[in-house]
């Protein structure tokens, strides 16, 4: 049984949401983040977790902190190297009902975590998992919001078990998370693990809707060619039955992204830093 939705009335003494951001060399893009945050309208926590930074990031994340009133932010470490460590190292801190995961390279509406809630609450408790969507704009363009509005209702209802959205815009009913094993350099540690997470969420309850939901993430990243699957092996993951998930991911996809060296740390490496130099 998985720790219930509380009513709006009870957040302001106990929020129901924590937010877990990792974070590596991000002084030019945290701010913005940050300030995005500060706009919810509906009270939350956050837990940044600096995951070895040698630029200014964790210095800017913990005077922004110390000036926080209305949001309860930390700021802690993980040493070791890797986004799936320092998103497993924020977990652990997560107390509350909801978790959200986020980037911080990525801008955040006012309302999204108020629009996570109504989404969880509209679901009922077998809900385990929402997801908004990714857009170039704030706000985004209703074009752009009716076609992936489309893609939603087609992933959700007809490919159990898949993500339609990248790993800044992922939240969880904790205890579902937690269940599943939440970020685990055991169980993965490979690039694409917000896709092989969410299998595992999926197996513990349904993916909720929250049309309309939608972040604006950097477009810095221009080329993820180093960092992501083939064409054979995303038409395979969407194609793969869900009763053969386990054995895309841990049989077929795993080895063949070890083979190539894609483990999560390559997420490190700032392509675009080389070209702008």
């Amino acid at each position: 049984m998985f720790l219930p939705f509380r009513s709006e009335a009870a957040t302001a003494a106990a929020p129901n949401w924590t937010m877990v951001i990792a974070f590596y060399n991000e002084a030019d893009y945290m701010p913005a983040t940050l300030a995005s945050l500060e706009r919810q309208t509906l009270g939350f926590r956050l837990i940044l977790v600096d995951n070895g930074s040698t630029d200014a990031s964790a210095d800017l994340a913990r005077a922004w902190a110390a000036r926080q009133t209305h949001i309860k932010a930390r700021v802690i470490a993980e040493h070791r190297p890797g986004q799936v460590h320092a998103l497993a190292r924020g977990l652990a801190e997560v107390t509350t009902p909801f978790v959200a995961i986020g980037d911080a390279d990525t801008l955040y509406p006012a309302d999204y975590l108020a629009r996570a809630s109504a989404a969880f609450a509209a679901g009922g408790d077998d809900v385990v998992a929402v997801f908004a969507h990714d857009a170039a704009d704030a706000p985004p363009r209703r074009r752009d919001l009716a076609l992936r509005a489309v893609r939603e209702a087609l992933i959700i209802g007809w490919w159990r078990g898949q993500t339609y959205a990248g790993g800044y815009a992922h939240l969880f009913r904790t205890g579902a998370l937690q269940a599943a094993g939440g970020y685990s350099g055991d169980l993965w540690p490979y690039v694409l693990k917000d896709h092989e997470l969410v299998h595992r969420v999926s197996k513990h309850g349904r993916f909720g809707f929250a049309r309309g939901l939608a972040v604006v993430p950097s477009p810095r990243r221009a080329d993820r060619s180093g960092v992501r699957w083939s064409l054979p092996e995303r038409l395979l993951y969407h194609l793969t039955p869900y009763a053969a998930k386990d054995w895309f991911f841990y049989r077929f996809l795993g080895p063949r992204l070890a083979a190539r060296g894609l483990r999560d740390t390559v997420l490190r490496r700032r392509d675009w830093e080389n070209a702008r130099a």
